[in-house]
């Protein structure tokens, strides 16, 4: 009779709801601090970089280091926006992004839909070979495309700078592979009303792309924005610079103004966040939809 006494009791419903959500909770909490973590790994060069900003020249290297500026000098942003003809760059680095990111969005929606609908002999090989140049590293096709440019004319100029980049085949596949979820049937009724290709394409697939459009255009700007080889090859004259190429004027050859660099990097730094903050709803939702089919 003793020994049956002892026998644990059966675990209720009530326990085991208790045990599978204290288990969850555990691993919530886990998985959480996990990520913050992560994240404030990912922000300190960012906090630091905006500390550095704001110090003085002299108090950038000192031991320990010091986070909160003293005294603060906001006089860094105005030094750094004139010290270098900063608003030209500004410029020329939005025209070439947007320039980019247009012209790469436009050219890879027509070849995605020209791949994802349009039925031509050898579409499928054709699409493989042109997968298959993402293979080749851009530092092979860069002295070639540097000769071409020269010969057309086009060194120190804005086409040189935009029509080399507006063709990209990550963005091509990318959108292929959005374009064939999208139903077969809203391309036959469009067909049967008298809707030719092209205006399929532009009035009724673009329109449905909004996400992927916006994700791949997020990847193309934010690319183009912090590209530092190719301007610094083709261009040449202070007027024609980009802003990654105009950072490098802060490093000289026996010194470096930290605060000056990191206040202009802090400006450079501005339009890249607006546009991940106006996209970032476009951008997950693309990144979860694309690739569900094809």
């Amino acid at each position: 009779m003793q020994m049956l006494s002892n026998k644990p009791k059966p675990m209720t419903a009530k326990d085991i709801r208790f045990k599978k959500n204290f288990r969850q909770t555990v691993f919530a909490l886990l998985y959480y601090s996990i990520l913050s973590g992560l994240a404030v790994v990912m922000v300190i060069p960012f906090v630091w970089m905006f500390s550095t900003s704001l110090k003085d020249a002299g108090a950038v290297f000192t031991f320990p280091p010091q986070w909160i500026p003293n005294p603060v000098v906001f006089r860094n942003y105005v030094d750094a926006w004139n010290s270098v003809p900063f608003g030209r760059f500004y410029l020329n680095s939005i025209i070439v992004a947007v320039s980019v990111t247009a012209g790469q969005l436009f050219t890879a929606s027509l070849a995605a839909y020209a791949f994802a609908r349009l039925q031509f002999p050898g579409r499928d090989k054709l699409f493989l070979a042109y997968l298959a140049t993402m293979m080749i590293p851009g530092q092979v096709t860069m002295i070639p495309v540097f000769i071409l440019l020269r010969t057309l004319g086009w060194i120190d100029t804005y086409q040189g700078l935009i029509l080399p980049h507006i063709f990209t085949t990550y963005g091509t596949f990318m959108l292929r592979q959005f374009f064939l979820t999208i139903p077969k049937e809203l391309e036959e009724a469009a067909t049967i009303d008298g809707c030719g290709p092209f205006r399929i394409y532009w009035q009724i697939i673009l329109p449905l792309c909004k996400p992927a459009l916006a994700t791949l255009g997020t990847f193309i700007f934010l690319g183009s924005w912090n590209d530092f080889m190719w301007p610094l090859i083709v261009t040449n004259s202070m007027e024609m610079k980009t802003l990654t190429v105009g950072l490098a004027s802060f490093q000289g050859l026996y010194n470096t103004e930290w605060t000056l660099l990191m206040a202009a990097s802090m400006i450079v730094l501005a339009p890249v966040l607006i546009v991940y903050i106006f996209n970032q709803r476009f951008f997950v939702q693309g990144i979860a939809m694309t690739g569900l089919k094809g």
